[in-house]
């Protein structure tokens, strides 16, 4: 087992948050980094003792690695803001790294770098040896567990997310946009860069079931699985979910005179489509309607070469 230590504001959802994702064995919510031993919660809150809310989290690092666990706990925090998270303001709310073992130092670095660019704002997140930890009083921990329906800063639905996440962003780097003018059609970087949409019936997938999985034609990383694929008349390849549901990014689409939910990819932040919520209602009642042109199918029996084994399993 390895040990990480976190802090993203209020540690009740951070908690919750980071114990819901898979390879986590177990988390401890405490007080670190600050200037006195063994503080309780009033001293930390109104003694100015220096502490910050954190999570010892101890993990399989064959299961989930550092780098994985890092950018799933980014989702969770706004890592550009100081000493506040959500509603919660105060030295004991910022956010921070702290680690054990020396050798976690430049993953944590290099992850921290890469974060950067997707924010114009200077990354905010501490990132320090851990100096002193004191475990938190007993009604503090698994606190969310014993109360369902506490104070939580961190949206619900990022638990279920945390608890789905198999895709790894790390593995797929960010592509440089000269070299995508080079390697796309001029269709899919119309599409992916531009936001275009090709024309419906007249596309590579729309009528393609195949097994395999269907990825991000930028980055590679791995999008949506043809179990999840359906007809739905559109003229577009149709999803009723991603293959991990933090693989995607929505965003409000106003353009054209509608009021539409964009879908982009995580790491390339390449244009997919939208998606609608008249999809199957046996499967969760949504319609990823995506552009042939975003993507690149990678059959089933090619998973395993091209570094996919992991997702065999997501298909039938």
């Amino acid at each position: 087992m390895a040990e990480i230590y976190l802090a993203g504001g209020c540690f009740w959802g951070i908690e919750k948050y980071i114990a819901s994702v898979q390879g986590v064995k177990s988390t401890q919510v405490g007080y670190a980094n600050g200037k006195t031993q063994n503080p309780t919660y009033e001293e930390v809150c109104y003694k100015n003792t220096g502490h910050a809310e954190a999570v010892r989290v101890v993990y399989n690092p064959a299961a989930v690695t550092l780098d994985f666990l890092l950018d799933l706990f980014y989702e969770a925090i706004d890592p550009t803001s100081v000493n506040r998270q959500g509603g919660d303001r105060g030295e004991q709310y910022r956010t921070g790294i702290y680690y054990t073992d020396e050798k976690d130092l430049p993953c944590i670095e290099h992850s921290i770098k890469r974060l950067q660019q997707r924010y114009d704002k200077p990354i905010a997140i501490e990132v320090r040896p851990l100096q002193n930890f004191s475990e938190a009083e007993e009604y503090h921990q698994k606190y969310l567990d014993k109360n369902p329906g506490g104070y939580c800063h961190i949206g619900r639905d990022k638990f279920e997310k945390a608890a789905k996440a198999v895709v790894n962003p790390s593995d797929f780097p960010l592509p440089d946009k000269n070299e995508l003018r080079e390697e796309l059609t001029q269709t899919q970087y119309e599409v992916t860069q531009k936001n275009a949409t090709e024309p419906p019936f007249r596309n590579e997938y729309w009528d393609f079931y195949k097994s395999g999985i269907y990825v991000d034609i930028t980055t590679g990383e791995p999008l949506f699985a043809s179990d999840d694929k359906f007809e739905s008349g559109c003229g577009w390849p149709s999803f009723s979910k991603p293959i991990d549901p933090n693989v995607v990014r929505e965003k409000t689409d106003s353009t054209h005179g509608m009021l539409r939910t964009e879908v982009r990819s995580r790491v390339g932040d390449a244009h997919l489509g939208h998606v609608f919520e008249d999809g199957p209602r046996e499967s969760g009642g949504l319609r990823y309607c995506i552009n042939s042109a975003s993507l690149r199918f990678v059959p089933k029996e090619e998973m395993e070469r091209e570094g996919y084994g992991y997702l065999l399993k997501y298909i039938k």
